[in-house]
């Protein structure tokens, strides 16, 4: 099977994965071009309410496709530029990511799963970031990430030796969200990603800046709240004892 990023969109839950069985869905260069157009159409698609990133069979992500580090000088360089374009348009997708995480989560697929909001996770599921063993810079932007996720020391830990942990440790560390026996993950997935479309999504995209660090839009979504009828909404549901419709969505383009 050619490498590929198959990607659909069901009850407003849109699903991409991650598919290069014979490598454990190493990303090549093609793959990590394609990401950022992707992620483009779906976040223009008001049908999406929010996002699973995954990966085909057992395996998240082995990370890069190392076969395509070799080359001439500046070729590693070339390749990590394309791997953090497709980070940061994962990181900048206007509603809410979660990667879902079986087997191998390791280096380039480490960095795609840290670049989503959240991260469930099987109890066999192994992680780990691994420029160290290559003799690679990892990226700054993706360094500022993981640190904010886990801590300097946990990245530092990470980052300086390469170790893959598990699970429960990545859950210890705020690298994971949830651990779930593998035969529950999928309707754990189900069940949040639905619960995900019916809320805001004026209060998740303001959340999202907010948490990104943003504070030039504070203004912006004050504004967006005062007239959007969000809040009357909520409310109303609220005292009436029945689930709100929400109804503001995002401004595309």
């Amino acid at each position: 099977m050619e490498p590929q990023l198959p990607y659909g969109v069901t009850d407003g839950v849109a699903t991409i994965v991650i598919c290069q069985p014979a490598k454990r869905n190493a990303m090549t260069e093609e793959m990590w071009r394609a990401m950022p157009p992707i992620l483009d159409a779906l976040a223009g698609d008001p049908a999406v309410r929010a996002l699973v990133l995954t990966g085909a069979g057992g395996t998240f992500c082995a990370g890069a496709d190392i076969s395509s580090l070799n080359g001439p000088p500046g070729t590693a360089e070339a390749a990590q530029g394309l791997a953090v374009a497709a980070e940061d348009a994962l990181a900048a997708f206007p509603k809410p990511t979660l990667a879902v995480v079986r087997g191998h989560c390791v280096g380039g697929g480490c960095q795609l799963a840290a670049a989503c909001d959240l991260r469930f996770a099987d109890e066999d599921a192994l992680f780990g970031i691994t420029p160290a063993k290559l003799g690679i810079v990892y990226a700054h932007s993706s360094t500022r990430r993981l640190v904010s996720l886990v801590g300097p020391a946990t990245a530092k830990y990470l980052l300086f030796s390469g170790e893959l942990i598990d699970a429960r440790r990545a859950l210890a560390t705020g690298l994971v969200d949830e651990v779930l026996p593998a035969a529950e993950l999928d309707q754990r997935v189900a069940e949040f990603t639905r619960v995900l479309t019916t809320r805001s999504q004026l209060t998740q995209a303001a959340a999202k800046e907010f948490a990104a660090g943003r504070a030039d839009r504070i203004e912006h979504w004050a504004a967006q709240a005062r007239g959007s009828g969000e809040t009357t909404e909520g409310v109303a549901a609220f005292l009436e004892h029945r689930e709100p419709r929400f109804e503001w969505t995002p401004p595309v383009g």
